[in-house]
């Protein structure tokens, strides 16, 4: 008989201590993920600054026995005004809802997209500025009405050119309309201005002191107009970016180591700031063009070329630190790594500088470019698969480095709307630059960065078409991610022998968020009751329905402000998402709901400009809506 019981005491001790750590995670909000614990951890994701649950991408390998959802809302252990706590905000947060064995779907949406796409903006009205370099005077649309614009060959001829180098994409019609562009855009830098204009800046040839500006339209007879011989430096592979006062930026270029600001329509340039970082940093390849820039928090602006990174004051022009070197290898044109900043997390009151973190991924070995440059003898050295993290804002700031899946090289990086990142494009041997790349990486990662490191990386769907040199993507308001361009090739190659084609097919990537069984758990936002003009520092408001039988609360909720960015050759300019404070959240009634979200504190954290809010469920994120961020 004693040794029955000791048995039984055996079996239940367990078992309630399990019990007990069950009950002591779901009140912690705590899901397990089944994909992390065969990768040798569970995934539990924390805030860096107040540990509680976060949101982020969680994988679920198969269905779970009790939804997350139901898990919350029936335990005895709740109050029984559980729903009355909940839209008071009193509740805390509830899991995310899982995503069951989903990795995430392609779908084809235009077979011709008119243009290589080299370079992708999407504007505050929903079409999508997309252009190629007019160097070789093809395309595989003609510009309107029969125009053409004259261009001299080599040899002084003048010949006529009557193919368009830009067009509008439409995404509600899925149709595209050529631009006509007078001065070559090739590699150029660009971005949506804090007026919501798109504006163009350098490029090459006649195009490489351009300035160009668009302003959308509905009508279709907007398109450019161009400013030849306006800044001061020649800007072919530079970086742009708006500044908090609304300024544009502008950084590097081939030989050109110097910034400039963008000076008002139809005015010169006053002048250069040469750039020790751009010198110093130039290798025999260089390695150092399309520099990642960001504007930090602290007022001052962050540049990152080839291993090295400074800040620099806009106030007095001059550098004021320099940063630890990033090891490993080249980050920039041709190494071609990527950059983006992780999410920046707002309070009601925030410190004076809030912490701001940049991530760097992927890239090449500096002698990379020089191995593949030979067509007798070309070498392709295998890409770099590590990515560097550092809080810039940190008084002795440090790169953490850790490693990716799989090795790339021309990749893009994407802020997505619950505040992963996505990692996509590019190859995994060789460098950017006209036929110096092999092995396309066609598999994108999810990164969720409030993970434990080592669980951070999260294998999609692959696709089937390769996306290598002057390749772009770009998130859309429907959360979608939009896949274009790829031509690794001097001219529009298609001939069956061409190992890596022009592709002019337009694809979109469909994270596991967009699964169709979290529609009943997705936001709709009412674009007519959300606030569409923001002030910094001043409460907003945006209404919203979601399902009731959620219960949702205050907590169950995030409001993520997304700038949209320019992209070309790997790297996305302006890009940044902010996860903003909540200050109120009530029931409308039949399943309408209302937040008051507190605006960004300054163009510091946010420049002014156009961005897309988005309303995030446990996870599963609404639809954008656009809102403008004043001066």
């Amino acid at each position: 008989m004693a040794t029955l019981k000791m048995k039984l005491f055996c079996i239940v001790l367990p078992l309630f201590f399990a019990s007990a750590l069950a009950i002591e995670a779901h009140w912690r909000g705590f899901v397990p993920n089944p994909l992390l614990a065969h990768q040798g951890g569970f995934g539990f994701s924390f805030d860096h600054n107040d540990h509680t649950p976060t949101g982020g991408f969680h994988l679920f390998d198969e269905a779970q026995p009790v939804a997350a959802s139901k898990a919350v809302a029936n335990d005895p252990a709740q109050p029984a005004n559980a729903a009355a706590a909940a839209a008071a905000g009193d509740a805390p947060a509830q899991p995310d809802f899982p995503f069951v064995n989903n990795r995430g779907a392609w779908e084809l949406l235009l077979q011709d997209s008119g243009v290589s796409v080299m370079h992708l903006n999407l504007l505050p009205n929903n079409k999508i500025m997309f252009y190629d370099a007019a160097a070789t005077h093809i395309s595989n649309i003609k510009l309107p009405n029969g125009e053409c614009l004259p261009w001299k060959n080599d040899q002084g001829v003048v010949a006529q050119d009557c193919n368009a180098h830009g067009v509008e994409y439409d995404i509600a019609t899925n149709k595209i309309r050529p631009l006509k562009i007078t001065t070559d855009a090739w590699c150029s830098s660009g971005g949506v201005m804090p007026d919501g204009r798109f504006i163009s800046t350098g490029g090459w040839a006649d195009g490489i002191k351009s300035i160009r500006y668009f302003t959308p339209c509905d009508d279709g007879k907007c398109d450019f107009k161009d400013y030849p011989d306006t800044l001061n430096a020649e800007r072919w592979y530079a970086t742009q970016i708006t500044l908090a006062d609304g300024r544009l930026f502008l950084a590097g270029g081939r030989h050109s180591y110097s910034y400039e600001y963008v000076p008002p329509e139809g005015q010169k340039s006053a002048g250069s700031i040469v750039s020790e970082l751009l010198d110093t940093t130039t290798d025999t390849d260089e390695n150092n063009l399309y520099p990642f820039v960001f504007q930090s928090s602290d007022g001052n602006i962050f540049i990152f070329a080839n291993d090295q990174s400074i800040l620099f004051n806009p106030k007095t022009n001059r550098q004021i630190k320099k940063f630890p070197t990033l090891p490993g290898g080249a980050r920039n044109y041709p190494a071609s790594g990527m950059s983006a900043l992780l999410p920046i997390e707002l309070k009601e009151k925030n410190p004076d500088v809030i912490p701001i973190e940049v991530i760097v991924c992927g890239g090449a070995l500096k002698e990379a470019y020089a191995a593949s440059a030979k067509p007798e003898n070309r070498v392709f050295l295998p890409a770099l698969n590590d990515c560097g993290r550092m809080v810039i804002t940190d008084p002795n700031p440090q790169w953490d480095k850790e490693e990716m899946p799989s090795r790339r090289v021309m990749g893009d990086m994407l802020n997505l709307p619950t505040g992963d990142l996505l990692i996509i494009n590019g190859a995994k041997a060789g460098t950017s630059a006209w036929w110096q790349a092999e092995d396309p990486n066609f598999t994108p990662h999810i990164y969720n960065p409030k993970f434990p490191k080592g669980q951070r990386f999260f294998d999609m769907a692959p696709t089937t078409i390769p996306r290598m040199y002057h390749s772009t993507s770009a998130v859309l308001p429907s959360t979608k991610i939009l896949v274009a361009g790829s031509n690794p090739n001097s001219g529009y190659w298609f001939a069956p022998d061409v190992k890596y084609k022009t592709e002019l097919r337009l694809e979109t990537f469909s994270p596991p968020y967009l699964d169709a069984s979290l529609d009943i758990h997705r936001p709709a936002i009412d674009a007519g009751a959300t606030s569409k003009k923001l002030t910094y520092g001043a409460d907003f408001n945006i209404q919203f329905k979601v399902n009731e039988a959620d219960k949702p609360g205050k907590n169950d909720f995030k409001v993520h402000m997304y700038a949209v960015p320019f992209t070309t050759h790997g790297y996305s300019m302006n890009q940044r998402l902010l996860s903003l404070a909540k200050k109120d959240f009530k029931a409308v009634g039949g399943g309408v709901y209302s937040i008051t979200a507190l605006a960004p504190p300054s163009g510091n954290v946010a420049p002014p400009g156009f961005y897309l809010v988005f309303v995030v469920h446990r996870g599963v994120p609404s639809q954008g809506v656009w809102v403008q961020m004043n001066q």
